[in-house]
């Protein structure tokens, strides 16, 4: 990917059992937490009400260049977030991490 991109959208799609669902939301703020001080400039989690087992994690970063930083900047507390937040979800299921770019780039 070029990268001179411009805010690209990252997306993260778990999937979370109904009763880890509470516990698993407020895992990933502190997930939120580490993806802005790393780099993101927006971000948030998201429910899907017709399949409450599916959450969408979604950041903005400043630059593709600047995503690639984001992975370089993970510290081991970072990682023990990620993990326990990763905990909840499924262990059927691996996170599944989409990129898009802005279509008026």
């Amino acid at each position: 990917m070029d990268d001179s991109v411009v805010n690209p959208l990252v997306t993260v799609e778990y999937r979370v059992p109904e009763s880890n669902a509470d516990p698993f939301a407020e895992a990933m703020k502190k997930v939120g937490r580490v993806r802005r001080r790393t780099g993101a400039r927006r971000w948030g989690l998201f429910r899907d009400p017709a399949d409450p087992e599916r959450f969408l994690e979604t950041f903005l970063v400043e630059s593709w260049e600047e995503h690639l930083r984001q992975h370089q900047r993970v510290t081991a507390t970072d990682r023990r977030v990620e993990d326990e937040a990763r905990a909840l979800a499924s262990s059927t299921s691996e996170p599944t991490a989409s990129h898009f770019v802005s279509a008026y780039s």
